[in-house]
């Protein structure tokens, strides 16, 4: 297992994210949070959010296949979700800062959905935080990762124990190697050096119009983004969209990585947002295949994790064929906390049909 290096700052946006910010703001952190108001009359779709925010990072270590980034910035609100409702969480009035372990598959890069990451923090030996679990959640910086919002007593060095445990079953390849795994970092927490992680209002002119702002660019750390269409394996069927998500399909004519035969074929869809193709996690689908009139397939689409596919939903059919009429149903939308931008998205979901 590697020691963490040295906390860093990191600017937190694209080139083109850059692009239009009103500056950066002073932000204060002792009695909660100087986010911007809410755009009033938000879409419900992805839309650009009121500004954007940087990050620290405590330091890197790895094990079990595993690596994994400690990162934090200032506390902020965010959005949880039970089925098609959302909740905002707002920033408590003894929150210290947003904690973010990330953790990805050290060999693809891929961030795993079917593991949630255990926090522990202690002080001079005696426990802080323990066993927090934190939300699974998507942003305009990041994509999909895992954070939530926490107290702190006081400032100084904390010692954090970030766990994750064994994979889901449904893995591919390098994947399905990976075991437990356990880091351990030391988090200086400092309320000044978080009032100088960057903090960029968006012009209000742009403020809660459709679209995105760019990911963060992290040397090391991965921004995980679905493949593009086109670099997809096996043979594409094209997209469709429901509730502002794009899905892809794809056809895979050997079934045997994914529980089937050389001789089956595996049916694909790969949900992403717009703008910024995150994938998106947590949801729950089913489809249905009709040839000529008649059902040749109908039943639930599993997550899985794949080193070409990303995440993605799929099962084993036998047969695909030019013509096929395949109808994708949201049975549950992605079950994600939200930030900003995103939590008007991906909620009321009809079905997305396809002529493949």
């Amino acid at each position: 297992m590697r020691k963490p290096s040295r906390r860093s700052f990191l600017a937190g946006l694209g080139a083109a994210g850059a692009v239009g910010t009103a500056g950066c703001l002073g932000f204060e952190l002792q009695s909660g949070t100087q986010e911007p108001p809410l755009v009033e009359d938000r879409p419900d779709a992805v839309y650009v959010p009121t500004h954007t925010e940087g990050m620290a990072m405590a330091g890197m270590a790895s094990d079990g296949g595993y690596s994994c980034a400690l990162t934090y910035n200032f506390p902020h609100r965010f959005w949880t979700i039970t089925n098609n409702d959302t909740t905002q969480v707002k920033v408590g009035q003894n929150d210290a800062l947003h904690l973010m372990p990330i953790v990805w598959h050290s060999e693809t890069g891929i961030v795993p959905s079917d593991v949630n990451p255990q926090v522990d923090l202690t002080r001079n030996g005696e426990s802080v935080i323990s066993g927090l679990n934190p939300w699974a959640m998507i942003s305009q910086n990041m994509g999909f990762h895992f954070g939530d919002n926490v107290e702190l007593p006081q400032q100084g060095e904390y010692d954090v124990t970030v766990s994750v445990g064994e994979g889901g079953s449904r893995r591919t390849g390098a994947l399905t190697e990976t075991g437990a795994a356990e880091f351990e970092f030391t988090l200086d927490y400092q309320r000044s050096e978080l009032r100088d992680i960057p903090f960029n209002q968006i012009e209000e002119s742009r403020q809660g119009s459709r679209g995105a702002v760019e990911p963060m660019e992290m040397e090391m750390v991965p921004i995980r983004r679905a493949p593009a269409v086109d670099d997809l394996p096996g043979t594409g069927h094209g997209t469709t969209e429901s509730g502002d998500a794009v899905l892809a399909v794809q056809r895979l004519d050997d079934a045997t990585a994914f529980g089937g035969d050389d001789d089956q074929q595996y049916l694909a869809v790969s949900p992403r947002t717009p703008y910024n193709r995150f994938p998106l996690p947590g949801m729950s689908l089913s489809a249905t295949l009709t040839r000529d009139g008649e059902t040749a397939f109908d039943d639930y689409l599993y997550e899985w994790l794949d080193a070409d596919l990303g995440v993605h939903y799929g099962a084993v059919v036998d047969g695909v064929e030019t013509g096929d009429e395949l109808a994708i149903s949201v049975d549950t939308p992605p079950q994600l906390a939200r930030h900003e931008g995103y939590e008007t998205a991906f909620l009321n979901m009809p079905e997305a049909t396809l002529t493949l």
